[in-house]
């Protein structure tokens, strides 16, 4: 259901902005098992607790870039690594080292078990492509193109802003909505005229902070009243109830 004025998706809307894990594909899951291994087996390693919970998950990472995600679920822990360098070896237990090693858990859980689009969130995509609108990927993930390959939706979106990107560009990563608006601008469209899709708290607060025409929150488990309070305009249970 929509949580405020049902939102006219068609009327006035330039383009959509998606966030990938958790609202196109159910990667999201897949992110939080990699997270729970590298995790479990981290603490377990060092002797330190508590032990990792699924409230760490939204508490410290979820939607954030990678390291920042590392970072943070260490300082609830009380623990301090040094950064290391950004390829630096997964086995190394620095913040880009633990970033690596998570990385690579995603990939293997991919690879093994594939990956495919919600059902609804693949019916929006193809009435928006049917109607024109312009499509884009803003993911804090560095394996967005992957998996939009391995779900077979790299087609529709010509504009893909993802961890490489912003790295690359130094875009800060969301809450802050920096990553949103360079997509808006890739495509050339105005950022009123332009609809976030997002999933996660600091998603959501990204595109409250972007000036953009709505912001719509598709609640996979945080919580309807959690995802209006970090700024969203409208929430779902499933992009189907846009079309």
């Amino acid at each position: 259901m929509l949580s405020q004025t049902q939102l006219d998706l068609w009327t006035g809307t330039e383009a959509l902005l998606f966030d990938l894990d958790g609202v196109l594909t159910p990667t999201a899951v897949v992110h939080e098992l990699a997270w729970r291994q590298l995790f479990d087996e981290y603490l377990a390693s060092v002797g330190k607790g508590p032990a990792y919970t699924d409230a760490d998950y939204f508490d410290h990472i979820d939607g954030k870039p990678r390291f920042d995600g590392v970072r943070d679920f260490l300082a609830s822990r009380g623990i301090t690594l040094p950064e290391g360098p950004i390829d630096d070896a997964p086995e190394h237990e620095t913040v880009q080292g633990l970033g690596n090693r998570k990385n690579r858990i995603f990939n293997e859980i991919i690879e093994n078990d594939g990956v495919a689009p919600y059902p609804g969130s693949a019916r929006l995509v193809e009435a928006a492509r049917e109607r024109g609108v312009k499509l884009a990927v803003v993911s804090s993930s560095r394996n967005a193109p992957a998996v939009l390959r391995a779900a077979g939706l790299a087609d529709a979106f010509p504009v893909v802003v993802d961890g490489v990107v912003a790295a690359r560009e130094g875009l800060p990563g969301k809450p802050h909505p920096a990553t949103f608006v360079r997509a808006a601008e890739l495509l050339g469209v105005p950022r009123g005229a332009c609809v976030v899709v997002e999933d996660a708290v600091s998603g959501v607060q990204a595109g409250a902070g972007g000036e953009f025409r709505a912001v719509v929150a598709v609640d996979r488990g945080a919580g309807a009243e959690v995802l209006r309070a970090a700024g969203a305009t409208h929430v779902v249970d499933d992009l189907a109830e846009l079309l």
